[in-house]
């Protein structure tokens, strides 16, 4: 819908709304300064004057300023015109996931893990920086240009340390997605988002959410009360994992759904390496099968020969047995050490996270984790801190290599940290001398060692945004 135009702090210009809610409207706008699109959220003038819903409004710009991460919407400004609250994001103009759901129905498991993991991971970003949603639902995930989510509408965001009268009797959410403690107006906290979480994976696998209805109090005591259905009864090709996980999300109380967004994410990342395994797996049987098994070509009438025509067979048989005996006795006598012709070592490098190296910080990074990086779990992993801006030289993570590394192969699930391989006498450092050159990693990332006879190696990061994982380190 089209507005009247309008210039809102002196430079947003009002084209035409957006979309409406019950705390305010958002409208696509023309940024005259850096002339671009931007979305403007301007509070409801009923709201104007009641300084809970100013300090609430006020609350998210501040809330959401913090956030900055490839899947939330980030905050361009924020400001207030003749007793109008406005705040200012860059404008997302692709499909809600509602809206995609709405149109197209159930979406296919995959873009649902892909989708879930976008959502999941900035959730689990914004809970690291101390604040919980409480309003994850479709209509708050935008999708891109590229197709990326996008969690917007921080409207009711709520710092996870914050007590007060807003904490407790008071109803905020939105029913189809509300946490059963939410619909009773207790204290809510990251748990509550990861219920809803769940209740949207259900609706983009089923297409339906779990708990329908068009009154707001009987579909918030379905959530309380109702037993949890099953997304398989209405989607059976859902991984058995993926339906565990929404049925443990949806759990009535917190203390049974996985302990943070961080575990759900994990989940998601597991279903997601279990059906690429199952498609690549079906492949590979597929193509084995072709190839051992080529087509037949039609059979052909048979021939009467002499049998004796089948004996010059056998010499070049025996031929080359004795010629596979012969390069067997070479291989035997040359293998070992490192003479040309030698056989290559296929004895595994065995690699044990040992400690974490911080020298310009503390001494430590999260060196409880440090085993979670060769537990040979790519759902655990080791931690750096959290870094709202990163100014050291590196952080790392040591390892003790039980045999001479010549390749080094990590996961990650947060990738686009950039890394290097260093080597060092102890694992206390220094490790001065780089065998592995820097790469910017992606969720898979390879490097080709220098040989070298230090007993200990670190993943030496010195580029991050807020904060790097390892999952999984091997060695060849």
């Amino acid at each position: 819908m089209r507005v009247r135009q309008e210039l809102i702090g002196g430079r947003y210009e009002l084209k035409h709304v957006v979309g409406s809610g019950g705390m305010s409207t958002v409208y696509c706008a023309f940024d005259t300064m850096l002339e671009r699109n931007v979305a403007l959220k301007i509070l409801h003038d009923q709201y104007g004057e009641d300084e809970e819903y100013v300090a609430r409004f006020r609350r998210e710009a501040r809330a959401v300023a913090q956030l900055s991460h490839q899947n939330i919407v980030t905050v361009i400004d924020r400001g207030e015109e003749d007793g109008k609250q406005f705040i200012v994001f860059e404008l997302v103009e692709g499909d809600n996931l509602k809206e995609l759901v709405e149109r197209g129905g159930p979406l296919p498991v995959r873009r649902v893990l892909e989708l879930g993991l976008e959502v999941g991971r900035a959730l689990a970003f914004a809970h690291a920086q101390g604040l919980v949603h409480r309003d994850v639902k479709p209509q708050n995930v935008l999708l891109n240009d590229d197709g990326r989510a996008k969690v917007t509408d921080f409207g009711i965001v709520r710092s996870l340390d914050a007590v007060g009268h807003t904490e407790t009797g008071t109803v905020l959410g939105t029913s189809h997605y509300i946490a059963p403690e939410q619909a009773r107006g207790e204290r809510v906290d990251a748990q509550t988002d990861v219920y809803s979480f769940g209740v949207v994976l259900y609706e983009l696998l089923a297409g339906e959410v779990p708990y329908p209805g068009d009154n707001f109090l009987t579909v918030a005591m379905k959530h309380v009360n109702d037993p949890i259905p099953n997304v398989l009864d209405l989607r059976p090709d859902t991984p058995l994992r993926l339906a565990s996980l929404i049925e443990r999300s949806l759990a009535k109380r917190p203390a049974d759904r996985p302990a943070s967004m961080n575990e759900v994410v994990a989940e998601l990342e597991a279903v997601l390496r279990d059906l690429d395994a199952k498609e690549g797996g079906e492949g590979t049987m597929i193509m084995r099968k072709s190839a051992a098994v080529p087509a037949r070509p039609p059979r052909q009438k048979r021939h009467a020969a002499p049998r004796t025509r089948r004996l010059p067979l056998w010499p070049l048989i025996l031929a080359g047995l004795l010629i596979l005996a012969v390069v067997g006795g070479i291989l035997l006598v040359t293998r070992g050490g490192d003479e040309p012709g030698a056989a290559a070592d296929t004895t595994p490098v065995r690699l044990t996270g040992v400690a974490s190296f911080d020298p310009d910080g503390d001494g430590a990074e999260h060196s409880e984790r440090v085993a979670d990086a060769t537990d040979g779990d790519a759902a655990s992993y080791w931690t750096t801190e959290t870094y709202r801006a990163f100014s050291k030289p590196g952080v790392g993570l040591v390892l003790e290599a039980g045999g001479k590394a010549k390749a080094l192969t990590l996961t990650t699930d947060t990738p686009g940290y950039t890394a290097e391989i260093r080597a060092g006498n102890s694992p206390d450092g220094p490790f001065d001398t780089v065998v592995g050159p820097p790469k910017a990693t992606s969720e898979t990332t390879a490097w080709e060692l220098e040989e070298t006879d230090a007993p200990y190696l670190t993943i030496w990061i010195t580029r991050l945004d807020e904060v790097a994982h390892v999952n999984e380190v091997k060695a060849s």
